[in-house]
């Protein structure tokens, strides 16, 4: 039966980078333009606002699979980024940090940077 599902596997993939690019939207919208509703603003050209800004276009890139590699590169490494400098200094643990989101987004990308983009991409082989 496994072996069946092996045969998905491109459409799995695609899935996971559109559903996940999707949510990194969500993120980058929340701290640019305020949606959905945010409790924080971040100052224009603070640290805060080109995460925004990367988070908004490199999940374009991933969602549509144009660039996909060093998009899912580049969101990867802006996660790191976060999570150790804003989260982790109030706690090594994720879960008592709210650095979970951080640490998926940061491997899912690293993941796709050696998996590729999948099926339904822009830039399919």
């Amino acid at each position: 039966m496994f072996d069946r599902l092996s045969a998905y596997a491109p459409q799995a993939l695609a899935v996971l980078r559109i559903v996940t690019a999707l949510l990194f939207f969500l993120h980058g919208t929340q701290k640019l333009l305020g949606f959905p509703a945010a409790e924080f603003s971040p100052p224009t050209f603070s640290i805060f606002w080109f995460a925004g800004l990367i988070e908004i276009v490199t999940s374009i890139l991933i969602a549509i699979g144009f660039f996909t590699r060093p998009a899912a590169f580049l969101a990867s490494g802006t996660m790191a980024v976060a999570y150790w400098m804003v989260h982790a200094p109030g706690n090594l643990f994720p879960t008592n940090n709210g650095g979970d989101a951080a640490i998926l987004f940061c491997f899912v990308f690293l993941y796709l940077v050696f998996a590729g983009p999948g099926a339904w991409s822009v830039n399919k082989k």
